[in-house]
C-alpha cells in the first residue's frame, strides 16, 4: 500500500463487504457497489473477499482496501492460508492483506506458518499484513512474527476464546495495552453505540459487516423485533 495508510484508517470505520455464496448480492459488480455507498458513507477503507471482487472494488473506490481470501470453510485455517492466495489478493488491488493468525495455523499443514508467510509477503508484495486473532495470545504472537496490524476478528469464532454475542471489548482492551502495532476491533459490532464503545476501548480502528452491509441479517433483526412486539402486545 502507498505510504501513509495508517494515517487514512486511524480512528476510521471500516466496511466489510462480502456476501455469502447464495445470496442475492453474490456478485463482484454488487460488492463494488456496496463498497462505493461505504466510501459514499465516510468510510475510511473496505474488507473485500478474494481476487474477483477485490478488482472489481479497487476499479470503484479510492478508500484502502483490506483483501482476504476465505477457502472452505472445512479448513482450520480458512483466511487466506498461504502465500498463493496472498498473491492473488495482492494483485488484484488489495492495500493490506488479512490472514488467519490463529493457534489451527500451527497445525494445519496445508497452512503456511504466520511468520514465515507475513516475512514473505512484506518481502515479494510489499503489502502490509492484518492479522485476524482470537485472543491476547494470538495477537502477541502475530505481533512477533511481523504483522502490520492485529485485528479482534477471530474472537468468539475459535473454540478457545471467549464466547459472547457480542464484540470482546477485554481483548480489545488487553491488545491495545500491550501492543505497539494497531489495534483493529472486528467482531460481532451490529450498532454504533458498540462500534464507540470499541474505538475507546483503545481500537485504532472499527470493522462491521454484516450490520451494514448484509440486508438479510438487517431484515431479520427488524422481522424478530417486530414479532416479539407483535407477541407481547396481546
Amino acid at each position: 500500500m502507498s505510504a501513509g495508510w495508517e494515517h487514512r484508517l486511524r480512528g476510521g470505520l471500516i466496511v466489510s463487504c462480502q456476501a455469502l455464496p447464495d445470496s442475492p448480492l453474490r456478485d463482484p459488480r454488487i460488492i463494488a457497489a456496496l463498497a462505493r455507498c461505504a466510501e459514499r458513507g465516510g468510510a475510511a477503507g473496505v474488507r473485500i473477499d478474494g481476487p474477483e471482487d477485490i478488482a472489481a472494488v479497487h476499479r470503484a473506490v479510492t478508500v484502502p482496501i483490506i483483501g482476504l481470501y476465505k477457502v472452505a470453510r472445512d479448513r482450520r485455517v480458512y483466511i487466506t492460508p498461504t502465500f498463493e492466495e496472498a498473491r492473488a489478493i495482492a494483485r488484484a488491488g488489495a492495500d493490506l492483506i488479512a490472514l488467519q493468525a490463529t493457534r489451527e495455523r500451527d497445525t494445519d499443514r496445508d497452512a503456511d506458518p504466520l511468520a514465515d508467510l507475513i516475512a514473505r509477503i512484506h518481502a515479494e508484495c510489499g503489502i502490509p499484513v492484518m492479522a485476524d486473532v482470537s485472543t491476547l495470545d494470538e495477537g502477541l504472537g502475530a505481533a512477533a512474527s511481523g504483522a502490520d496490524v492485529v485485528a479482534t476478528t477471530m474472537a468468539g469464532y475459535t473454540p478457545h476464546s471467549r464466547q459472547m454475542s457480542g464484540p470482546d471489548l477485554d481483548l480489545i482492551r488487553e491488545l491495545a495495552g500491550t501492543l505497539a502495532v494497531p489495534i483493529v476491533a472486528e467482531g460481532r459490532i451490529t450498532t454504533p453505540e458498540e462500534a464507540a464503545t470499541a474505538r475507546r476501548a483503545g481500537a485504532f480502528a472499527v470493522v462491521v459487516g454484516r450490520a451494514i452491509t448484509m440486508p438479510e441479517i438487517i431484515t431479520a433483526r427488524f422481522v424478530s423485533a417486530v414479532d416479539d412486539a407483535a407477541s407481547t402486545s396481546g
